[in-house]
C-alpha cells in the first residue's frame, strides 16, 4: 500500500488551535491508519493534541496531510474536509 498524501488549506475561522485542534485529533483517532500533517516542513502525529498544537496552524495556511493504513483515503478525505471548511466543525 502506498502512502496517501494530500496538501490543502486551513480555512476554520480561528485556525487549528485550542477546540479546533482538540475535535480534529478526536477525528483523526478514529482511523486506523498513521495520520501526519505537516507545515513548513514539521511533521507531527495527527492524533496527538500536543504535536497538532505545537505546528500552530492558523487560518488561510497550507498543511499536508498524509495517511498509511487500511483507511488511508478516507481518513485523508474526512480529515481535509474539516479543515477546509470556514467554521468549527
Amino acid at each position: 500500500m502506498k502512502m496517501v498524501e494530500r496538501e490543502t488549506t486551513v480555512r476554520l475561522q480561528g485556525g487549528l488551535f485550542a477546540r479546533a485542534a482538540a475535535k480534529f485529533v478526536q477525528e483523526a483517532t478514529t482511523f486506523k491508519s498513521e495520520i501526519f500533517i505537516e507545515k513548513d516542513g514539521r511533521t507531527v502525529n495527527a492524533k496527538s493534541i500536543m504535536g497538532v498544537m505545537s505546528l500552530a496552524i492558523a487560518s488561510g495556511q497550507k498543511v499536508v496531510l498524509r495517511a498509511d493504513g487500511s483507511d488511508e483515503e478516507t481518513a485523508v478525505e474526512q480529515l481535509s474536509q474539516l479543515i477546509e471548511s470556514d467554521q468549527l466543525f
